[in-house]
């Protein structure tokens, strides 16, 4: 099992400052991410109906948690895995104009995640979506929106810093483009994992492109579920995929920290073909993916930022139940208490 708790270790912040630290942090990012990319706050659910193909699939094996509403029949519904694919259904049902778009503070519920460190069973995060031209649907207009949010971390992170009296991490000036099949051809001998250890630690952030597609070992660099992220479409550099994850190094964890996953979203030919990659052509079927192949949804670009990783990384903790309330192991618990750091 991983340290729980780095040796030595100790919160610059006591509980009651760090929920006011908090508080500043997700106010700060969310108004700075909202103006660097013209995005307008809506109200978002945190379930949806069964069936519809409007929920995020993940990785394609992660067991929504579902319910029955007694008042409709016991209509079946599911609570949200993401917002992924109800964004641009959204941005097409309220119209917004290209280079405009949406951001929703989305709450959720995945009982099939790992409890550690960086990885709870309740996942918050500002789930964004951006209406986009068909022109700008190539890698340079995807490094583009990169840079937009890592500007709107290290702005948060100065005014962090302005505000809080404690030593908190400096980012780089600028983030690293490093695509997973370069990645893959210099650590050839390492799991996926262990490549952004080694590159953020090196770098300090970086953005690692194409996300999903197997690799030249026939591994896939994360998982991507084939309908909302376009991991498949061959670049002008000869590479596949216009998607990808922000990834930090951790000085508290001595390790790498996933901020973000965004991308641009598979148009028609990129749905069908990974459908089919993934062996899911049964989806088209659905309520979501026709409205889609109808011409119904904008071309967009989006993703989503973890609102308790910002906080634990910009705050200086060790685990995510410092900065979120959630369910904890026997073990955390009593590692924490014997260190005396508070979980909330």
């Amino acid at each position: 099992m991983n340290q729980i708790f780095p040796d030595s270790y100790k919160p610059a912040l006591n509980k009651k400052q760090t929920e006011k630290a908090i508080k500043f942090v997700k106010d700060t990012f969310e108004r700075e991410l909202s103006g660097e990319l013209k995005l307008s706050r809506v109200t978002s659910p945190l379930f949806v109906p069964r069936g519809s193909g409007i929920n995020d699939d993940l990785n394609g094996i992660e067991r929504p948690v579902r319910f029955e509403i007694g008042n409709l029949n016991n209509k079946e519904m599911e609570i949200v895995h993401s917002l992924a694919k109800w964004k641009r259904m959204a941005l097409a049902d309220h119209g917004f104009d290209p280079n405009t778009g949406l951001y929703t503070d989305m709450n959720a519920i995945r009982p099939d995640d790992m409890i550690d460190a960086i990885h709870s069973l309740y996942v918050d995060q500002w789930d964004w979506e951006l209406v986009m031209d068909e022109g700008q649907r190539n890698l340079d207009f995807l490094k583009i929106i990169v840079k937009k949010v890592y500007e709107a971390i290290k702005r948060t992170q100065f005014l962090v810093n302005e505000n809080f009296e404690s030593k908190y991490p400096i980012l780089p000036e600028e983030i690293v483009f490093i695509h997973s099949e370069d990645a893959q051809k210099e650590f050839p001998n390492l799991t996926p994992e262990e490549r952004e250890k080694k590159l953020a630690k090196k770098y300090g952030a970086i953005f690692v492109i194409g996300i999903g597609n197997k690799l030249a070992d026939g591994v896939k660099h994360g998982g991507r579920a084939p309908d909302y992220d376009d991991w498949s479409t061959d670049t002008i550099d000869g590479y596949k995929g216009l998607n990808g994850d922000i990834i930090v190094w951790d000085n508290v964890r001595e390790d790498s920290l996933e901020l973000s996953s965004m991308g641009i979203r598979v148009n028609k030919e990129a749905l069908l073909r990974q459908l089919e990659m993934e062996d899911a052509l049964e989806r088209k079927e659905l309520y979501w993916h026709k409205r889609l192949l109808n011409d119904e949804f904008p071309q967009t670009i989006g993703g989503g930022i973890g609102q308790s990783r910002i906080c634990m990384f910009l705050l200086n903790k060790a685990h995510i139940g410092e900065v979120q309330a959630s369910i904890w192991d026997e073990e955390t618990l009593k590692v924490a208490s014997e260190k005396n750091i508070p979980l909330m």
